[in-house]
């Protein structure tokens, strides 16, 4: 979906109205009804926020912006592993590492519950387990769609 379909999407879903909008971010009402077209030499569009923040990541090439983003709406960026689909998977054996992926998760959580608190270095270590958990689980679906087990097995380091 392109930028100013997202927009389009969200003014008119939205609980407040493009003008009140306008005013909350100090722009003219046309300016944010172009917000919402397609920005091209024939277009009435305009560069939206979406494609700034896009090239502004682009050019830093720093997920913290993704990250803060995520945050302020109350969700987690995760990135979206790289995958080339190869042929040749292995079902089964991606299936078993993604389970034990999960166990890890599991074995980190109940060793720190075990004294029935959670100090914040463990809580560091929950969080850094459940991000590659994240990201792992986002590899395999992806690999599913693609039939691209060979990559998973790369990333586990079992080549």
């Amino acid at each position: 979906m392109e930028s100013h379909e997202i927009l389009k999407e969200a003014f008119g879903s939205a609980k407040t109205s493009p003008k009140e909008i306008a005013s909350e971010l100090g722009v003219s009402l046309s300016l944010v009804y172009k917000w919402a077209q397609p920005n091209s030499e024939t277009g009435s569009g305009s560069r939206n926020p979406l494609d700034r923040i896009a090239t502004l990541i682009d050019l830093t090439q720093d997920p913290g912006i993704c990250e803060w983003l995520c945050q302020s709406a109350g969700g987690y960026f995760v990135r979206n592993p790289k995958s080339e689909c190869e042929e040749g998977y292995e079902v089964v054996p991606a299936t078993r590492a993604i389970v034990q992926q999960f166990a890890g998760l599991l074995d980190v959580v109940s060793r720190a519950a075990q004294d029935n608190t959670i100090t914040p270095d463990e809580s560091a270590e929950i969080r850094i387990v459940w991000d590659r958990l994240k990201a792992f689980c986002e590899g395999f679906v992806r690999c599913c769609e693609e039939g691209d087990f060979e990559q998973i097995k790369k990333e586990l380091g079992q080549s």
